[in-house]
């Protein structure tokens, strides 16, 4: 029995449960994408989230007015247990890069109150390889509203502070996922979805350049994808759609 569940407004739709079959994720977004240039923000004073101190990177905010705006699965949840999207940071040649937390902003489709999420950090992915984890864990959490909603949804920054890490040049994919599985008396956890925004004019990005294009992953054994690219066609999105993640690094640069 197919469960396909909308909610619209006005030009904009949201797939809130897969087709039965399909094991598609389902992503908040406009109604239809559109490929064309991508028009990044011009460099100067950018004003990242305040949950990014000292802010180390930053991908950039949500574009709510931009057709090429969508939220991509990253969710444990009763509804949604295991569906996490990752996205890379590269760190720059002579440099070490001191992590000491990972944030994300996300889409919530219904009362927002996790205290806590998983992290991981890893190497190598590939589509069908999950890499190698370097870093991973579960840890409390800080929220904070962005002000942002995006077809109903209100949008929030979440931030996992972790035990630092030290990561040499390279490429390395992050990953947080807020937990929302304590069976709330509201029930928020049982129906919610929650979404990982995407960036596409890296608005007030700090070094967002770092963000390599197209390395998004998805990684969701709810959804039966294995490490799948979401630039990858089956996963429904257009270029700009997969192309970067709105979340950042807390952490200094040392150079070596």
């Amino acid at each position: 029995m197919k469960k396909l569940l909308f909610a619209t407004t006005l030009v904009f739709a949201l797939i809130l449960t897969a087709a039965a079959g399909q094991k598609k994720p389902a992503a908040s977004q406009h109604l239809a994408g559109v490929v064309e240039e991508v028009k990044l923000a011009p460099p100067g004073t950018s004003t990242p989230p305040s949950l990014c101190n000292p802010c180390l990177f930053y991908g950039g905010d949500l574009n709510v007015s931009d057709a090429n705006a969508a939220g991509l699965s990253d969710e444990s949840t009763l509804l949604v247990p295991s569906s996490s999207t990752y996205a890379a940071y590269n760190v720059p040649s002579g440099v070490t890069a001191g992590v000491t937390g990972i944030l994300v902003n996300v889409q919530a489709s219904v009362n927002f109150d996790p205290n806590s999420a998983s992290y991981d950090i890893r190497t190598g992915v590939s589509e069908g390889n999950g890499g190698t984890s370097v870093a991973s864990g579960t840890g409390t959490i800080a929220v904070a509203s962005t002000g942002r909603n995006f077809v109903g949804l209100n949008e929030y920054t979440v931030l996992v502070k972790i035990p630092e890490v030290f990561l040499s040049t390279g490429e390395y994919w992050f990953n947080v996922t807020p937990e929302c599985t304590n069976g709330a008396t509201d029930g928020s956890c049982s129906v919610g979805r929650i979404f990982l925004s995407n960036t596409t004019q890296n608005t007030n990005g700090v070094f967002a350049g770092a963000q390599p294009g197209g390395s998004m992953f998805l990684n969701s054994s709810s959804f039966g994808f294995t490490w799948a690219n979401w630039c990858d066609a089956a996963l429904g999105l257009n270029s700009n759609q997969c192309r970067a993640g709105s979340f950042g690094l807390t952490g200094k640069a040392k150079h070596d």
